[in-house]
């Protein structure tokens, strides 16, 4: 538990929000996979439910957040536009959050950014700066939030923030129990917390019983330091083929709910998430961007045991990738 003092969402202002948002987002499709090579991986009696968020606006879980923060913003804000910092996935649903609302984004990304989710930044109206890396990328933002007067809209950190990726975790268990089903546990990938923190607060609220697991890969790791230190902390740099993933430092309220309401970090490696993107490929044929197998392979490796025979649901969170780059992932 943390020392923090705060007030997480209630399930009534998550849903109230979700409604807000309207069609935005959609409601992505949750679907049991029951397939021979997977339940090889993850054991015979394992149910593996998916939270399919690939299939979000932008292809990710991202505009749940940007546009929580951005209805807030009055006519005088959004006229100025917004700004933020990416690796890809907050970009995009930036350029896009700005089309639905009227108004501009200008984000910063680091030079190894995907030229991909470059492109796609572009195509949808906001104006992109490279930077040489994340920390530097962070910089630059604030830069232009003081110089330009644009409203900074952080990638994962805040109340609003939580309060709309909190929707993906609503609708999960919403959606498994119109199937006539509960989870016994959930696994979702970290990038800072945001989703996490998000996703871990209506899930403990609507299913207390049900086991949360953050997953991290080994070399972007600072929600499994923070918890390991007991407050929040930062890493030196991002070495991981999940740059989404790929936070530099965990910030104190997204830190805090994750604290309160998930059970456990776990951390795999970027041949693990290979492995994950491989099945994913073969076994639900999603075609994945390697965060958005962080959790399966979690289950696959450090979870594989611990929960055979649950019935476990995995936020497959985002899936902007390239044919190439995910071509060479997967065959590597």
């Amino acid at each position: 538990m943390t020392d923090m003092t705060f007030t997480p969402p209630t399930i009534d202002a998550i849903r109230a929000n979700r409604l807000r948002l309207g069609a935005r987002i959609v409601t992505t499709s949750v679907r049991r996979v029951d397939d021979d090579a997977l339940m090889l991986a993850v054991g015979a009696s394992t149910q593996v439910w998916l939270k399919e968020e690939l299939f979000q606006r932008t292809g990710s879980f991202k505009p749940r957040g940007a546009l929580t923060v951005m209805l807030d913003l009055d006519a005088e804000q959004l006229s100025r536009g917004v700004t933020g910092v990416s690796a890809g996935n907050h970009a995009i649903s930036l350029g896009y959050s700005a089309r639905q609302l009227g108004t501009t984004a200008k984000v910063v990304m680091p030079k190894t950014a995907n030229p991909f989710r470059v492109q796609v930044c572009r195509e949808l109206g906001a104006e992109v700066e490279l930077v040489e890396n994340v920390h530097a990328a962070f910089a630059r933002v604030r830069e232009i939030e003081a110089s330009e007067g644009r409203a900074f809209v952080h990638p994962y950190e805040g109340p609003r923030t939580a309060l709309g990726t909190a929707t993906v975790g609503l609708e999960f268990i919403d959606q498994v129990r119109a199937a006539g089903a509960e989870l016994d546990a959930v696994i979702v990938a970290a990038g800072g917390g945001g989703l996490t923190g998000g996703v871990a607060c209506a899930v403990k609220q609507m299913s207390p019983a049900t086991k949360v697991f953050v997953v991290e890969p080994e070399g972007a790791d600072t929600m499994a330091r923070s918890f390991a230190a007991g407050t929040p902390q930062a890493i030196d740099a991002v070495r991981t083929i999940a740059d989404s993933l790929g936070a530099p430092r965990c910030e104190p309220y997204s830190y805090a709910l994750n604290r309160l309401f998930a059970d456990e970090v776990v951390l795999v490696s970027d041949e693990q998430i290979r492995d994950g993107m491989r099945l994913l490929f073969r076994s639900a044929k999603l075609v994945t961007e390697p965060a958005g197998a962080a959790s399966l392979a979690a289950l696959m490796y450090p979870l594989r045991h611990r929960l055979d025979g649950q019935r476990v649901g995995l936020v497959v969170c985002g899936g902007n990738t390239d044919r190439e780059t995910f071509a060479r992932q997967i065959l590597d």
